[in-house]
Protein backbone atom coordinates (compact mmCIF):
# COMPACT_ATOMS: atom_id res chain seq x y z
CA UNK A 1 0.00 0.00 0.00
CA UNK A 2 1.35 3.45 -0.48
CA UNK A 3 2.37 5.58 2.25
CA UNK A 4 0.93 9.10 2.17
CA UNK A 5 4.53 10.36 1.53
CA UNK A 6 4.85 8.53 -1.41
CA UNK A 7 1.42 9.98 -2.54
CA UNK A 8 2.13 13.34 -1.74
CA UNK A 9 5.81 13.10 -3.44
CA UNK A 10 3.53 11.47 -6.90
CA UNK A 11 1.62 14.83 -6.58
CA UNK A 12 4.31 17.80 -6.50
CA UNK A 13 6.27 16.06 -9.00
CA UNK A 14 2.98 15.39 -11.31
CA UNK A 15 2.50 19.18 -10.51
CA UNK A 16 6.20 20.10 -11.36
CA UNK A 17 5.96 18.51 -14.48
CA UNK A 18 2.34 20.14 -15.81
CA UNK A 19 4.15 23.43 -15.17
CA UNK A 20 6.92 22.29 -17.38
CA UNK A 21 4.67 21.34 -19.74
CA UNK A 22 2.89 24.40 -19.93
CA UNK A 23 -0.49 23.87 -17.71
CA UNK A 24 -0.61 26.22 -14.60
CA UNK A 25 -3.69 24.69 -14.29
CA UNK A 26 -3.01 21.31 -13.86
CA UNK A 27 0.06 22.51 -11.67
CA UNK A 28 -2.06 24.44 -9.50
CA UNK A 29 -4.81 21.90 -9.07
CA UNK A 30 -2.07 19.11 -8.66
CA UNK A 31 -0.18 21.12 -6.07
CA UNK A 32 -3.24 22.05 -3.93
CA UNK A 33 -4.53 18.38 -3.83
CA UNK A 34 -0.39 17.67 -2.29
CA UNK A 35 -1.31 20.08 0.60
CA UNK A 36 -4.69 18.71 1.42
CA UNK A 37 -3.05 15.27 1.17
CA UNK A 38 -0.40 16.57 3.73
CA UNK A 39 -3.17 18.08 5.78
CA UNK A 40 -4.88 14.61 6.43
CA UNK A 41 -7.47 16.39 4.23
CA UNK A 42 -10.82 15.24 2.67
CA UNK A 43 -9.17 13.26 -0.32
CA UNK A 44 -7.21 11.57 1.93
CA UNK A 45 -9.30 9.01 2.24
CA UNK A 46 -10.05 8.70 -1.15
CA UNK A 47 -6.51 7.83 -2.04
CA UNK A 48 -5.40 5.91 1.32
CA UNK A 49 -5.53 2.58 0.10
CA UNK A 50 -4.48 2.65 -2.99
CA UNK A 51 -2.18 -0.55 -3.59
CA UNK A 52 0.06 0.09 -5.94
CA UNK A 53 3.28 2.50 -7.01
CA UNK A 54 1.14 5.75 -7.74
CA UNK A 55 3.81 6.87 -9.60
CA UNK A 56 3.79 4.24 -12.07
CA UNK A 57 -0.19 4.19 -11.31
CA UNK A 58 -0.32 7.83 -12.24
CA UNK A 59 -1.94 8.64 -10.07
CA UNK A 60 -2.12 12.26 -10.28
CA UNK A 61 -3.66 12.32 -13.95
CA UNK A 62 -5.69 9.48 -12.90
CA UNK A 63 -7.06 12.23 -10.12
CA UNK A 64 -7.22 15.43 -11.92
CA UNK A 65 -8.62 13.18 -15.08
CA UNK A 66 -11.68 11.86 -12.82
CA UNK A 67 -12.27 15.44 -12.31
CA UNK A 68 -12.22 16.66 -15.97
CA UNK A 69 -14.81 14.01 -16.84
CA UNK A 70 -17.40 14.90 -14.69
CA UNK A 71 -16.86 18.37 -16.17
CA UNK A 72 -17.00 17.19 -19.64
CA UNK A 73 -20.05 15.10 -19.11
CA UNK A 74 -22.05 17.34 -17.57
CA UNK A 75 -22.46 16.19 -14.25
CA UNK A 76 -20.72 18.69 -12.12
CA UNK A 77 -21.87 21.77 -13.92
CA UNK A 78 -20.25 23.95 -10.76
CA UNK A 79 -17.22 22.43 -11.03
CA UNK A 80 -17.28 23.50 -14.79
CA UNK A 81 -17.86 27.04 -14.20
CA UNK A 82 -14.97 26.82 -12.49
CA UNK A 83 -12.85 25.47 -15.00
CA UNK A 84 -10.71 27.42 -17.60
CA UNK A 85 -12.56 27.38 -20.76
CA UNK A 86 -10.06 28.68 -24.02
CA UNK A 87 -7.11 28.75 -21.71
CA UNK A 88 -8.12 31.28 -19.58
CA UNK A 89 -6.82 31.85 -16.10
CA UNK A 90 -8.96 30.63 -13.11
CA UNK A 91 -9.19 30.59 -9.47
CA UNK A 92 -7.57 27.88 -7.83
CA UNK A 93 -9.26 28.66 -4.53
CA UNK A 94 -12.80 28.29 -6.31
CA UNK A 95 -11.66 25.59 -8.18
CA UNK A 96 -10.59 23.41 -5.18
CA UNK A 97 -13.80 24.57 -3.34
CA UNK A 98 -15.88 22.87 -6.13
CA UNK A 99 -13.53 19.82 -7.12
CA UNK A 100 -14.26 18.83 -2.95
CA UNK A 101 -17.94 19.57 -3.49
CA UNK A 102 -18.34 17.36 -7.06
CA UNK A 103 -16.06 14.77 -5.65
CA UNK A 104 -18.65 14.01 -2.50
CA UNK A 105 -21.76 14.04 -4.88
CA UNK A 106 -20.19 12.05 -7.26
CA UNK A 107 -18.11 9.53 -5.39
CA UNK A 108 -18.61 6.77 -7.00
CA UNK A 109 -17.99 8.16 -10.18
CA UNK A 110 -14.57 9.07 -9.34
CA UNK A 111 -13.68 5.81 -7.36
CA UNK A 112 -14.71 4.10 -10.82
CA UNK A 113 -12.43 6.24 -12.70
CA UNK A 114 -9.67 5.90 -10.61
CA UNK A 115 -9.81 2.25 -10.57
CA UNK A 116 -8.87 2.09 -14.46
CA UNK A 117 -5.57 2.48 -15.85
CA UNK A 118 -4.66 5.90 -17.65
CA UNK A 119 -5.74 5.92 -21.21
CA UNK A 120 -4.04 8.63 -23.44
CA UNK A 121 -3.35 9.15 -27.13
CA UNK A 122 -1.09 12.07 -27.98
CA UNK A 123 -1.46 12.84 -31.49
CA UNK A 124 0.92 15.57 -30.80
CA UNK A 125 3.61 12.68 -30.50
CA UNK A 126 3.34 12.00 -34.47
CA UNK A 127 5.08 15.67 -35.01
CA UNK A 128 8.31 13.67 -33.70
CA UNK A 129 7.51 10.22 -34.77
CA UNK A 130 6.81 11.86 -38.70
CA UNK A 131 10.76 12.79 -39.14
CA UNK A 132 11.84 8.99 -37.91
CA UNK A 133 9.10 7.31 -40.36
CA UNK A 134 10.34 9.30 -42.96
CA UNK A 135 13.95 8.85 -42.44
CA UNK A 136 13.05 5.07 -42.81
CA UNK A 137 11.52 5.57 -46.08
CA UNK A 138 14.32 7.37 -47.51
CA UNK A 139 16.87 4.66 -46.37
CA UNK A 140 14.89 1.55 -47.31
CA UNK A 141 14.20 3.62 -50.56
CA UNK A 142 10.95 4.10 -50.38
CA UNK A 143 9.53 0.72 -50.02
CA UNK A 144 5.85 0.48 -49.08
CA UNK A 145 5.41 0.36 -45.35
CA UNK A 146 4.03 -2.56 -43.37
CA UNK A 147 3.29 -0.49 -39.76
CA UNK A 148 2.68 -2.04 -36.37
CA UNK A 149 1.71 -0.25 -33.38
CA UNK A 150 1.83 -1.31 -29.51
CA UNK A 151 0.63 0.45 -26.69
CA UNK A 152 -1.60 2.04 -29.82
CA UNK A 153 -4.86 3.27 -27.09
CA UNK A 154 -7.30 4.34 -29.85
CA UNK A 155 -4.85 4.33 -32.61
CA UNK A 156 -4.47 7.75 -33.13
CA UNK A 157 -1.51 7.95 -34.63
CA UNK A 158 -1.77 5.03 -37.41
CA UNK A 159 -2.78 7.40 -39.82
CA UNK A 160 0.13 9.91 -39.45
CA UNK A 161 0.66 10.09 -42.83
CA UNK A 162 -2.45 11.48 -43.53
CA UNK A 163 -1.87 14.38 -41.07
CA UNK A 164 -0.37 17.84 -42.14
CA UNK A 165 2.44 18.83 -40.32
CA UNK A 166 3.49 22.63 -39.61
CA UNK A 167 6.50 22.60 -38.32
CA UNK A 168 7.49 26.19 -37.83
CA UNK A 169 10.95 27.39 -39.90
CA UNK A 170 11.64 23.66 -40.54
CA UNK A 171 8.40 23.74 -43.34
CA UNK A 172 5.21 21.91 -44.04
CA UNK A 173 4.57 18.60 -44.61
CA UNK A 174 1.12 16.61 -45.55
CA UNK A 175 -2.37 16.61 -47.73
CA UNK A 176 -2.80 20.43 -47.09
CA UNK A 177 -6.39 19.45 -46.69
CA UNK A 178 -6.15 17.06 -44.06
CA UNK A 179 -8.37 17.59 -41.00
CA UNK A 180 -6.04 17.12 -38.67
CA UNK A 181 -3.38 19.88 -38.57
CA UNK A 182 -0.11 19.02 -36.06
CA UNK A 183 1.55 22.37 -35.11
CA UNK A 184 5.12 21.79 -33.67
CA UNK A 185 8.24 24.02 -32.79
CA UNK A 186 11.23 22.51 -34.97
CA UNK A 187 14.69 23.17 -34.26
CA UNK A 188 17.36 21.12 -35.81
CA UNK A 189 18.16 20.18 -39.85
CA UNK A 190 14.98 19.73 -41.68
CA UNK A 191 13.99 16.10 -41.78
CA UNK A 192 14.20 14.28 -45.22
CA UNK A 193 10.53 15.79 -46.56
CA UNK A 194 11.32 14.46 -49.92
CA UNK A 195 11.26 10.69 -49.05
CA UNK A 196 8.28 8.53 -51.10
CA UNK A 197 5.91 7.42 -48.94
CA UNK A 198 3.75 4.30 -49.38
CA UNK A 199 1.80 2.85 -46.46
CA UNK A 200 0.79 -0.82 -47.29
CA UNK A 201 -0.79 -2.23 -44.16
CA UNK A 202 -1.48 -0.78 -40.68
CA UNK A 203 -1.73 -3.15 -37.65
CA UNK A 204 -2.14 -2.13 -34.09
CA UNK A 205 -2.43 -3.74 -30.44
CA UNK A 206 -3.41 -2.66 -27.33
CA UNK A 207 -3.74 -4.29 -23.86
CA UNK A 208 -6.72 -2.70 -23.85
CA UNK A 209 -8.00 -0.57 -27.11
CA UNK A 210 -9.99 2.31 -26.72
CA UNK A 211 -13.12 2.67 -29.55
CA UNK A 212 -13.30 5.47 -31.10
CA UNK A 213 -17.12 4.57 -31.70
CA UNK A 214 -17.78 4.00 -27.79
CA UNK A 215 -18.59 7.76 -26.41
CA UNK A 216 -17.62 7.02 -22.89
CA UNK A 217 -14.18 5.78 -24.16
CA UNK A 218 -14.30 9.15 -25.85
CA UNK A 219 -14.84 10.59 -22.81
CA UNK A 220 -11.95 9.00 -21.13
CA UNK A 221 -9.76 9.73 -23.77
CA UNK A 222 -10.42 13.71 -23.48
CA UNK A 223 -10.61 13.53 -19.68
CA UNK A 224 -6.63 12.96 -19.46
CA UNK A 225 -6.53 16.40 -21.88
CA UNK A 226 -5.13 19.04 -19.83
CA UNK A 227 -7.89 21.36 -19.26
CA UNK A 228 -5.91 24.74 -19.69
CA UNK A 229 -4.82 23.17 -23.03
CA UNK A 230 -7.86 23.51 -25.65
CA UNK A 231 -5.13 23.43 -28.47
CA UNK A 232 -4.73 19.30 -27.61
CA UNK A 233 -8.03 18.92 -27.25
CA UNK A 234 -9.46 20.49 -30.55
CA UNK A 235 -6.46 18.16 -32.01
CA UNK A 236 -7.56 15.10 -30.03
CA UNK A 237 -11.08 15.93 -31.11
CA UNK A 238 -10.00 15.95 -35.06
CA UNK A 239 -8.15 12.72 -34.81
CA UNK A 240 -10.27 10.79 -33.48
CA UNK A 241 -12.97 12.37 -36.04
CA UNK A 242 -10.58 10.81 -39.06
CA UNK A 243 -10.05 7.51 -37.36
CA UNK A 244 -13.50 6.83 -36.87
CA UNK A 245 -14.16 7.55 -41.10
CA UNK A 246 -11.34 5.67 -41.84
CA UNK A 247 -12.05 2.64 -39.82
CA UNK A 248 -8.65 1.94 -38.07
CA UNK A 249 -9.18 -0.44 -35.10
CA UNK A 250 -7.14 -1.60 -32.46
CA UNK A 251 -6.49 -5.15 -31.56
CA UNK A 252 -6.95 -5.99 -28.28
CA UNK A 253 -3.70 -8.38 -27.00
CA UNK A 254 -0.37 -8.67 -25.08
CA UNK A 255 2.23 -6.97 -26.52
CA UNK A 256 4.55 -9.55 -26.54
CA UNK A 257 2.97 -12.42 -27.98
CA UNK A 258 1.45 -9.94 -30.86
CA UNK A 259 4.42 -8.60 -31.78
CA UNK A 260 6.39 -12.17 -31.93
CA UNK A 261 3.49 -13.44 -34.01
CA UNK A 262 3.36 -10.40 -36.34
CA UNK A 263 7.34 -10.63 -36.96
CA UNK A 264 7.41 -14.33 -37.91
CA UNK A 265 5.19 -13.08 -40.98
CA UNK A 266 8.28 -12.02 -43.20
CA UNK A 267 7.31 -9.32 -45.74
CA UNK A 268 8.89 -9.01 -49.06
CA UNK A 269 9.31 -5.96 -50.66
CA UNK A 270 8.24 -4.23 -48.00
CA UNK A 271 9.85 -2.57 -44.76
CA UNK A 272 8.24 -3.70 -41.70
CA UNK A 273 7.60 -0.74 -39.26
CA UNK A 274 7.45 -1.75 -35.79
CA UNK A 275 7.02 1.94 -33.71
CA UNK A 276 5.53 3.11 -30.38
CA UNK A 277 5.44 5.76 -28.21
CA UNK A 278 5.43 6.74 -24.61
CA UNK A 279 4.66 3.57 -24.13
CA UNK A 280 7.46 1.06 -23.35
CA UNK A 281 7.63 2.30 -19.69
CA UNK A 282 4.52 0.18 -18.88
CA UNK A 283 5.56 -2.94 -19.87
CA UNK A 284 6.20 -5.41 -17.65
CA UNK A 285 10.15 -6.60 -17.93
CA UNK A 286 9.40 -10.01 -19.12
CA UNK A 287 6.91 -8.35 -21.81
CA UNK A 288 10.09 -6.06 -22.75
CA UNK A 289 12.34 -8.82 -22.68
CA UNK A 290 10.08 -10.79 -25.19
CA UNK A 291 9.91 -8.31 -27.69
CA UNK A 292 13.34 -7.60 -27.63
CA UNK A 293 13.62 -11.33 -28.67
CA UNK A 294 11.13 -10.65 -31.35
CA UNK A 295 13.08 -7.80 -32.47
CA UNK A 296 16.33 -9.54 -32.71
CA UNK A 297 15.40 -11.98 -34.42
CA UNK A 298 13.42 -10.29 -37.26
CA UNK A 299 16.48 -7.98 -37.32
CA UNK A 300 18.44 -11.34 -37.73
CA UNK A 301 15.49 -12.05 -41.14
CA UNK A 302 15.91 -8.80 -42.42
CA UNK A 303 17.80 -8.30 -45.94
CA UNK A 304 17.51 -5.46 -48.26
CA UNK A 305 14.48 -6.84 -49.79
CA UNK A 306 12.86 -7.59 -46.52
CA UNK A 307 13.83 -4.84 -44.30
CA UNK A 308 13.06 -4.27 -40.63
CA UNK A 309 12.63 -0.73 -38.75
CA UNK A 310 12.04 -0.13 -34.79
CA UNK A 311 11.22 2.88 -33.80
CA UNK A 312 10.36 4.19 -30.20
CA UNK A 313 9.74 7.47 -28.85
CA UNK A 314 9.96 6.59 -25.19
CA UNK A 315 12.26 8.45 -22.36
CA UNK A 316 15.81 7.08 -21.96
CA UNK A 317 16.15 3.53 -20.48
CA UNK A 318 15.94 3.22 -16.76
CA UNK A 319 14.45 6.59 -16.10
CA UNK A 320 11.29 4.45 -15.14
CA UNK A 321 7.92 6.57 -15.51
CA UNK A 322 8.05 10.05 -16.69
CA UNK A 323 11.97 10.14 -16.36
CA UNK A 324 14.03 12.09 -18.82
CA UNK A 325 13.30 14.01 -21.82
CA UNK A 326 11.88 11.29 -24.52
CA UNK A 327 14.10 9.96 -27.24
CA UNK A 328 13.09 9.44 -30.94
CA UNK A 329 15.77 6.18 -31.73
CA UNK A 330 15.55 3.84 -34.78
CA UNK A 331 17.36 0.95 -34.94
CA UNK A 332 16.60 0.18 -39.17
CA UNK A 333 17.72 -3.54 -40.21
CA UNK A 334 19.83 -5.19 -42.09
CA UNK A 335 22.74 -3.03 -40.77
CA UNK A 336 21.48 -3.19 -37.32
CA UNK A 337 22.87 0.68 -36.20
CA UNK A 338 20.79 2.26 -33.81
CA UNK A 339 20.07 5.83 -33.52
CA UNK A 340 19.29 8.62 -31.65
CA UNK A 341 17.16 11.09 -34.37
CA UNK A 342 15.94 13.76 -32.20
CA UNK A 343 14.15 14.97 -28.64
CA UNK A 344 10.46 15.45 -27.88
CA UNK A 345 8.44 16.03 -25.11
CA UNK A 346 5.98 13.30 -23.48
CA UNK A 347 3.14 15.48 -25.51
CA UNK A 348 5.36 15.19 -28.93
CA UNK A 349 6.21 19.42 -29.24
CA UNK A 350 8.59 20.81 -29.09
CA UNK A 351 10.62 18.40 -31.26
CA UNK A 352 14.62 18.92 -31.39
CA UNK A 353 15.78 17.04 -34.56
CA UNK A 354 19.36 15.88 -35.08
CA UNK A 355 18.95 13.98 -37.94
CA UNK A 356 20.17 10.94 -39.61
CA UNK A 357 23.65 10.52 -38.40
CA UNK A 358 25.85 8.32 -35.94
CA UNK A 359 24.28 7.72 -32.98
CA UNK A 360 25.73 10.82 -29.73
CA UNK A 361 25.02 11.46 -26.32
CA UNK A 362 22.58 13.89 -26.71
CA UNK A 363 21.44 14.21 -22.90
Amino acid sequence: MASRTELIEAFRNQSRACAELGSPFMASLLETAAGELERSGSIAGLLASWLGDPVADAVPLRFAAALHALVLSGTAPELAAAYPSSGQATDPALVWRAALAAIEARRPDVESFLSSPPQTNEVGRSAAMLGGFLQIAKEAGGKPMRLLEIGASAGLNQPWDQYRYELGEAGQWGPSDSPVTVQAEWSGPQPPFDAAVKVAERAACDSAPVDPEDEQARLRLRAYVWADQPARMALLDAAVALVRRLGLRVEQGEAAAWVTERLRERAEDRVTVLFHSIAWEYFPDDTKTRIRDAVDAAGQDADMDAPFAWLRLEPPAGNGPGGGQPELRLTLWPDGKERCLAQAHTHGPPVCWYGAGEDTDHG
